[in-house]
C-alpha cells in the first residue's frame, strides 16, 4: 500500500478501532491494526511515515538492557511502550502508538522527571513488541518465585501480592492501578503515599527523603472515587462511608519482604483524600549492622555523646523534634549497640516500627486499652533494666516513666517538642513536677532531618552573596569550605538530593542545669545556660552540614534557621 492510500484509509481505521475498544486492558493500537486488515511490518511503516518516526527491531529491543526506572514494567505492558539504553549511553524509547496523547505526555513527565538528557524516539511492531514485553513478564516471575518462593505463592489473606507478574493478573484498570502505585512507591522507598482529590480527579505524590514529590494523576472523578473504594476495601474500612475520618491498616507482600501500611482516609471537598504511611519493618531488622549509631550518619562527636550519656545505670533519655525527625530511629540504633544480652530491654511503641531482636517490643493498642501508661506501668513488673517509650503524649505516662528512672531504670522516650530546652516546658505543662523531673533527666536531644546531597550528581557550588547575608553571614564565609549542590539525575529522581543527615542539639544535665529545673527557671535562664555548656543550636549544626558540603542552605531553612 502507498503511503497516500495509507493516509486515506486511517482515519476509517481510526473510526472502527473507536467502535470497537470495548476490552479492558487492550490498546487502542491493537484494534487500529486490527481495522486495518493489514499485516504488522506493512501497518508500521505506514505509521511510520505518517508520524515521521524511524523503526525499531523488536527482537532487537529484547537484546537490549532495559531501562525500567524510566519505564517499569507494568507500565510497559499497560501502555505498549519500553525504553532501553541505548549503545552511545542514552535511551530509546520505542512506541507501538505514536498517536496516544496520554501515553506520551506521561513519558515526557517522566524524562524530565528523571532528567534524561539523550532521548530518540522509536516507533516498534506492535506484536513484536507484545513477545518482547511478555517473555520479559515471564523472566520476572521466574526469578520471583525462584527467589521467594513462599511469597509469590501466599495466600491471599496474607497481605497483598505484589510484584511485576501480580500487577497483571487481574483484569480490572483500577484495580492494576492502585496495585501498581503501592508496587511503586516501595520500590522508590517513600515513606508516605499521598493520594489527593480534586474536581478532575485524583494526584498521586510520594514523600521521598522528607518531601513530597508529585508522581502522576488519576484523570476522572469517577475512577479517583474508585480509587479510593479500592483503598478502603483492602483496608476493611466501610466504603459506604464517606463524611467522616477513617483510619485502619493494610499488610502488602512484594517478593521477599511483608510491610504493612497505615490508612487514613479523611473527607475533602471533592471526595476523600487517602494517607498511606509507610511501616517497612524489615528494611532494618534483616540487617542488625546496618541499625547502629554509625549506620545512621551521625557526625563522630554526636555519636560519642549518645553512647557516653546512655552508659549510665538509670535515669531518663529524651529525643525530640517533630513528626518524621528520626527520633525512634536513633534510639533504635541506641537499643541495637546496647543490646549485649546482659540486660533486660522493652520498649512499648506505637507503632512498633522496626523489629529488634532480642528485645521485648510491646504495640500500644488504645482501641483495646493498651495505652502507653498502662504498658509502661506492666512493662515495669517485667524486670527490665533499659525501657524505650515511643512517645511521651500525656502527663500519666510522663509520671511513670520519671518514677521509672528515678527507681533505678535507665528510661529513653521521645517528645514533641522545638528545641532541647522546650522540653522542660512541654514536661512542665504536662503536670510533671519540676525536682522529680531535674533528678531524672540525664540529657536531651533534638533532631531533624536534612536532605543530602545526591552523591551521584554532587557538584561544587559557589553561594550567592545575598544568600549568605540572608543567613547572616559574611561575604567571605565559603572561603575555604566545600559547598556542593546537586545537578539532579536519575538515582535522586531529579530532586538533586538523596538520603538524609541528622542535624541534633545536645544537651547533658548537670548539677546547674538540675538546680534551674528543680527551682522553676525561666526558659530564658535554662537557655543561657544550656547555650555556655555548648549546647549548639540546631541551625548551627544545620549549617555546620552546609559546610561539610553534605546539604544545602535551602535545606537548613526548610527544617530550622540560625536562631535555634
Amino acid at each position: 500500500m502507498t503511503e497516500t492510500a495509507f493516509r486515506m484509509d486511517f482515519a476509517a481505521w481510526q473510526d472502527a478501532a473507536a467502535r470497537a475498544q470495548d476490552h479492558p486492558g487492550t490498546l487502542a493500537i491493537d484494534h487500529l491494526l486490527e481495522a486495518s486488515g493489514l499485516e504488522p511490518a506493512d501497518f508500521t511503516q505506514g505509521l511510520a511515515a505518517l508520524s515521521g518516526l524511524q523503526t525499531v527491531d523488536s527482537e532487537w529491543l529484547g537484546t537490549q538492557a532495559s531501562d525500567d526506572a524510566l519505564v517499569p514494567l507494568v507500565d510497559a505492558l499497560s501502555r505498549g511502550v519500553m525504553a532501553v539504553t541505548s549503545a552511545e549511553g542514552g535511551t530509546l524509547i520505542a512506541l507501538s502508538d505514536p498517536w496516544c496523547e496520554r501515553t506520551r505526555l506521561w513519558l515526557e513527565h517522566r524524562v524530565r522527571l528523571l532528567a534524561r538528557t539523550s532521548v530518540q524516539w522509536r516507533l516498534v511492531e506492535r506484536p513484536g513488541l507484545q513477545v518482547v514485553l511478555q517473555r520479559r513478564e515471564r523472566s520476572t516471575r521466574l526469578a520471583e518465585s525462584l527467589g521467594t518462593e513462599s511469597t509469590v505463592r501466599a495466600r491471599a489473606e496474607d497481605g497483598l501480592l505484589l510484584s511485576a507478574s501480580e500487577l497483571q493478573a487481574d483484569a480490572d484498570p483500577v484495580v492494576r492501578l492502585v496495585n501498581a502505585t503501592l508496587y511503586d512507591a516501595l520500590n522508590a522507598e517513600a515513606s508516605d503515599i499521598h493520594l489527593e482529590t480534586d474536581a478532575d480527579g485524583l494526584t498521586i505524590r510520594y514523600r521521598l527523603d522528607g518531601v513530597l514529590i508529585r508522581i502522576g494523576r488519576i484523570d476522572g472523578a469517577a475512577s479517583a472515587r474508585q480509587a479510593v473504594s479500592r483503598l478502603k476495601v483492602l483496608a476493611d474500612l466501610d466504603i459506604s462511608e464517606q463524611r467522616i475520618p477513617q483510619d485502619g491498616r493494610l499488610k502488602v507482600r512484594p517478593p521477599g519482604r511483608e510491610i504493612d501500611l497505615r490508612v487514613s482516609v479523611m473527607p475533602s471537598l471533592h471526595g476523600e483524600d487517602v494517607v498511606l504511611r509507610v511501616l517497612d519493618r524489615g528494611t532494618l531488622s534483616a540487617d542488625r549492622q546496618r541499625l547502629t549509631l554509625d549506620a545512621l550518619s551521625l557526625e563522630p562527636q554526636q555519636a560519642a555523646f549518645i553512647r557516653r550519656v546512655a552508659r549510665r545505670p538509670h535515669g531518663l533519655f529524651l529525643v525530640t523534634g517533630p513528626t518524621g525527625s528520626g527520633k525512634t530511629t536513633t534510639l533504635y540504633g541506641l537499643l541495637t549497640e546496647l543490646n549485649d544480652g546482659l540486660d533486660k530491654i522493652a520498649t512499648i511503641e506505637d507503632p512498633v516500627e522496626y523489629e529488634l531482636p532480642g528485645i521485648l517490643q510491646v504495640p500500644v493498642n488504645e482501641a483495646k486499652g493498651m495505652t502507653f501508661a498502662r504498658g509502661l506501668r506492666s512493662l515495669l513488673r517485667h524486670d527490665p533494666d533499659k525501657i524505650m517509650v515511643g512517645e511521651i503524649r500525656d502527663a500519666e505516662t510522663a509520671q511513670i516513666a520519671i518514677q521509672a528512672a528515678l527507681t533505678g531504670h535507665q528510661v529513653f522516650a521521645t517528645v514533641h517538642a522545638n528545641n532541647v530546652v522546650d522540653v522542660v516546658g512541654r514536661l512542665s505543662a504536662m503536670g510533671v513536677d519540676p525536682y522529680n523531673l531535674a533528678a531524672a533527666l540525664n540529657a536531651v536531644i533534638a533532631q531533624r532531618l536534612v536532605r543530602r546531597i545526591c552523591a551521584r550528581c554532587s557538584t561544587e557550588h559557589v553561594p550567592d552573596p545575598q544568600v549568605l547575608e540572608q543567613h547572616g553571614l559574611s561575604a567571605d564565609w565559603a572561603q575555604g569550605k566545600t559547598l556542593r549542590v546537586g545537578r539532579g539525575c536519575p538515582a535522586c529522581r531529579a530532586s538533586g538530593y538523596k538520603g538524609r543527615q541528622a542535624a541534633m542539639e545536645c544537651l547533658e544535665f548537670d548539677d546547674v542545669m538540675r538546680s534551674l529545673v528543680g527551682d522553676r527557671a525561666s526558659i530564658a535562664q535554662v537557655r543561657a545556660a544550656a547555650r555556655e555548656r555548648g549546647a549548639e543550636p540546631l541551625g548551627l549544626a544545620a549549617l555546620r552540614l552546609v559546610a561539610q558540603g553534605q546539604t544545602t542552605f535551602e535545606e537548613l531553612d526548610r527544617v530550622a534557621t540560625l536562631d535555634d
